[in-house]
């Protein structure tokens, strides 16, 4: 074995105590990710699949197992293992589905979420059974004594982490008092790691089992598990669980492997896959799941992870399986993981359920129809530009507006994503969000636009990888017409800009990507301005529209169109025309779509339109520096079409979410006092872009931008007609 050429026997046996190091303390600190109430929260339809998948791949591939014993020739020691090979399948492991989904970024999905919970409730029943099949498997013989001692000092174990470590544990946080966890609690946490480790070996368990249970037991988010997830986790997950499977590797002796062995072994783990799938498909046609989803929440469910792999080393250690039967099961993992992954992500689009197929950009929704903005907050310092901007939006009994508050939370301490509805449609409930600013915030808005304004909250705890899925997915839910997303920079009092979380930064471009609805994104000078609340004070807000042309502009024109209804807001459009271009289809195109919203607008003093002929990009910059400090907020497309007015502009970029004119605003080098507002409307043309397989990856923007014209186009020469 490579074992035994690369390490002598005490060099093994430092290695194997290492490795034991390593899994005890990524167990702990996975186990602190993770929320155990989730079983008690677990829907019909997830306990439904947990039990049948447990129950189906426990009894099918078992009784396929004895069969092969009985009429298929074999070596002894396979013999022997088969049975505990096939329950092996049976285990779906809820720390190895979380990795995988992890993974394949599908965690806040319905699939993702649906599978989690039938993975987690399967768990318990497997755990169960593991745990007593362990106790089994110390003796040759089954004694019922030992067997009743074994339970009872596992019972033990829980009450002394229950009712002894916890309650330490706590106690040291709140001696803190607020202050960062110091290295007495996390010494205190170290030692009690090693030791329940150590009781869980002496009473006949794996030492994993301790941590599992004191990982599940440690008190959930900040201060103590944040802090823990922050130290640790980088250690376990980065340095740690590498080696545990380097260990395993240098264990595997693929050369030892027979070809009637592998064939054998390959159909217990072949059938009890196909069955795994099967047993999602059963409660889920009864559930109305799709077959498709039911297909994938199958696959995944048979992931395999170092849960699995460790199990296999432990029996191993207790001559159950042989270095063949080992070898097998290795390459096993293997070859599963290497199969569903890229048959996930061939089946499993995760954008795709936010193609909803209508239009509901403002632009293409009628004028006095209900407008549903959907706003996202991850600092309440933005909350007050963005509730200047909804009640700006202008409520009324013709046209209602309902907000739908987004409240995004950085998922830390525990693993599973959460999604909590605060407030239902058109009525505010006792229950508040996790920002009291915003709570109190909604209720004054509601309360000053009674009977035209209505709000719904919500809150997602998630990891920020995944978080857009949460956005997109209410968004579309709730039929927004628009969304707004916060900037990942802020600006302070004296002008300097600081980092919110770059990760918003990427949370932004996903929501761009998939969003159902038109996106935009607020760059927040509010506190620079000083503005005052529009809500409040009913001060004069001034909105500028900065109108190069293109779909993007044309959604900013149409929502500011919409907020000149407002008595105190004040818009003006100011509409950039190119010197020498007076002929073009662009100009004549942009020129019909402007003149609806004078037509519109015919009488409103609040709303007027400004032409600008500009000669190249520096007139361009020189006029809108020139201009914008007379804003509160001013608007803009984030995408617009190749334009002489863009040269210079367009050969870098900081911000690629923000488009060309987008990110010059956003630069720290331009100075101003005014908040942007950069609009992006709805994509209608991304799948036909995402199935034009000779379009280059930059072309694909101005691809789904021409469908988009072309329907803008359309749009605008009906309505001018009919004017």
């Amino acid at each position: 074995m490579l074992t035994d050429i690369l390490f002598p026997l005490k060099g093994s046996l430092v290695l194997h105590t290492m490795a034991n190091f390593c899994i005890n303390f990524f167990f702990f600190i996975c186990c602190v990710k993770m929320d155990a109430t989730t079983v008690l929260k677990a829907e019909k339809q997830a306990i439904t699949i947990g039990v049948s998948v447990f129950s189906l791949t426990f009894g099918v591939p078992l009784g396929l197992a004895f069969a092969l014993k009985t009429y298929v020739s074999m070596d002894k020691t396979l013999s022997d293992s088969l049975p505990m090979i096939a329950i092996s399948q049976s285990l779906t492991v809820f720390i190895s589905i979380s990795v995988l989904l992890s993974e394949l970024k599908i965690l806040n999905t319905d699939v993702g979420r649906l599978t989690l919970s039938s993975a987690m409730f399967s768990d318990v029943i497997s755990f169960s059974m593991t745990v007593v099949l362990f106790a089994v498997l110390q003796g040759k013989t089954v004694n019922m004594l030992k067997l009743v001692w074994i339970i009872l000092s596992i019972i033990a174990l829980l009450v002394v982490i229950i009712y002894v470590m916890r309650p330490t544990i706590v106690w040291i946080v709140n001696r803190l008092n607020g202050t960062p966890i110091d290295e007495f609690c996390m010494l205190f946490i170290f030692l009690c790691v090693l030791t329940t480790a150590l009781f869980s070996e002496s009473i006949g368990q794996h030492s994993a089992m301790g941590p599992i249970i004191l990982g599940l037991a440690v008190p959930e988010g900040p201060p103590l598990g944040t802090s823990l997830i922050s130290k640790m986790e980088t250690v376990a997950c980065g340095f740690l669980y590498p080696i545990y499977l380097a260990v395993s590797g240098l264990q595997t002796d693929v050369f030892k492997i027979n070809i009637r062995s592998t064939w054998i072994v390959t159909i217990i783990v072949l059938v009890s896959f196909i069955v795994k799938i099967g047993a999602v498909m059963l409660p889920g046609y009864y559930y109305n799941v799709p077959m498709k989803d039911c297909f994938v929440i199958g696959l995944l469910l048979n992931g395999r992870g170092i849960a699995e792999l460790t199990m296999y080393n432990i029996w191993k250690e207790d001559k159950i399986l042989t270095e063949q039967e080992f070898s097998l099961m290795v390459v096993s993992i293997l070859v599963i993981n290497a199969t569903i992954a890229p048959l996930i992500k061939f089946l499993f689009d995760p954008s795709a359920q936010y193609h909803s197929g209508k239009k509901c950009s403002i632009q293409h929704t009628k004028r006095d129809s209900e407008l549903r903005i959907m706003v996202c907050i991850y600092k309440d310092e933005n909350i007050p530009t963005m509730l200047n901007i909804l009640e700006a939006s202008c409520a009324s009994t013709e046209s209602n507006v309902t907000a739908i508050a987004l409240l995004l939370v950085e998922l830390l301490g525990r693993s599973r994503p959460i999604l909590v509805a605060h407030q239902q449609h058109g009525t505010l409930q006792s229950t508040p969000c996790n920002s009291t600013q915003l709570d109190n915030a909604l209720k004054q808005y509601v309360t000053l636009n009674e009977g035209c304004a209505y709000v719904q909250s919500f809150t997602s705890i998630s990891d920020f990888n995944t978080i857009h899925d949460d956005v997109c997915l209410i968004s579309l839910d709730r039929g927004a017409n628009m969304i707004l997303m916060p900037f990942h920079k802020r600006w302070e009092i004296d002008g300097t800009v600081e980092i919110n979380n770059r990760a918003i930064q990427t949370v932004n471009i996903k929501v761009l990507e998939r969003a159902p609805c038109s996106v935009g994104i607020l760059i927040d000078r509010g506190i620079l301005s000083c503005s005052p609340s529009l809500l409040l004070a009913k001060a004069p807000y001034y909105v500028a529209v900065l109108f190069i042309g293109g779909a993007d502009d044309a959604e900013a024109l149409a929502y500011a169109s919409r907020m000149s209804r407002h008595e105190c807001v004040n818009v003006t459009v100011v509409w950039f025309l190119v010197f020498g271009e007076e002929n073009s289809k662009d100009r004549k195109r942009d020129s019909d779509l402007v003149d609806e919203y004078r037509y519109y607008n015919v009488g409103n003093k609040r709303f007027e339109i400004n032409e600008e002929v500009v000669k190249d990009a520096i007139e361009l910059s020189s006029c809108i520096r020139r201009r914008i400090d007379y804003f509160d907020l001013v608007m803009v497309g984030r995408w617009h079409s190749q334009s002489i007015l863009l040269h210079g502009h367009d050969q870098w970029s900081e911000c690629p979410e923000l488009g060309v004119i987008g990110d010059m605003l956003a630069s720290q080098d331009f100075v101003t006092k005014a908040s942007i507002l950069v609009v992006q409307q709805q994509r209608m043309g991304v799948r036909l872009v995402k199935n034009n397989l000779n379009v280059m990856p930059n072309q694909r923007d101005q691809l789904a931008h021409g469908v988009l014209m072309d329907e803008t186009r359309t749009t605008s020469c009906t309505i001018s007609v009919n004017t």
